[in-house]
């Protein structure tokens, strides 16, 4: 069983990438059927003013962490084992066990350009991998509904892993209208698309573990990420002051 703390609203993972890796797996091989979140900073925060959120998050099979200020707060806990949960990290160590194991794979988001990328990078490192679904969609609303016809293509794919890179919160949305009439397991994942097809340059690995990796993101999309950081940033930072006071008096 994987160990669970709990961050301000919500049961954050707390494990090695390794082991959540590891039961990951076992759940695609056992046919699982659901979906994953990995948290950060801006879903906790969003997922405190968004009941709809909050209740997608809670009925996940797992809410891994993917930010280190969640990670610190897991270890302050006394999870000493906690690690953060990168989407790229967690994308790449699934499909080398979906390539081992002949399990198809499925990816659902960002662009056509992204999309075609992303498949050849994936199939260098594992020539084996089944990539069973590619598709970039139109425009979603922010919670989008369930789109049968979408449905009835993954099914007739077979993809077992249906990895989702639509952003938060809509990613979190499409799982959860969608998982339920899918055999597979589906993870949302984020800019993991971008990171991994080479058209969105990853922090350094230094600036991840300082916790600072947001910057390095705010400096690369300043338009469209300033309000998710500096507002959000400082709103959870209010959010954990408030509970560590309620919890000392």
């Amino acid at each position: 069983m994987i160990p669970v703390g709990r961050v301000t609203n919500v049961m954050i993972v707390a494990s090695r990438l390794t082991d959540f890796v590891g039961d990951l797996t076992r759940l695609v091989l056992d046919n699982a059927q659901g979906y994953v979140c990995l948290a950060n900073v801006h879903m906790v925060v969003t997922a405190s003013r968004n009941r709809d959120l909050q209740a997608v998050m809670d009925k996940a099979i797992y809410l891994a962490p993917d930010g280190m200020p969640l990670v610190w707060l897991l270890k302050r806990q006394g999870f000493a084992q906690a690690q953060r949960i990168p989407g790229a990290d967690l994308t790449l160590r699934t499909c080398e066990f979906a390539a081992r194991e002949g399990i198809a794979v499925g990816f659902y988001g960002s662009t056509a350009g992204t999309i075609e990328a992303l498949k050849g990078s994936l199939l260098h490192k594992f020539p084996q991998l089944r990539i069973a679904y590619c598709e970039s969609p139109p425009t979603l609303s922010e919670k989008p509904e369930v789109d049968m016809q979408v449905v009835a293509r993954l099914k007739k794919s077979g993809a077992r892993i249906i990895f989702v890179g639509l952003g938060c919160p809509k990613q979190e949305f499409w799982m959860a209208a969608h998982s339920f009439h899918l055999p597979a397991v589906l993870i949302g994942v984020g800019a993991a698309f971008e990171f991994l097809a080479g058209t969105l340059k990853r922090a350094p690995l230094w600036i991840q573990n300082c916790g600072m990796e947001w910057c390095y993101r705010l400096c690369q999309e300043p338009g469209r990420l300033w309000k998710r950081y500096l507002v959000l940033n400082t709103l959870f930072a209010w959010m954990v002051m408030k509970e560590m006071v309620s919890k000392k008096s």
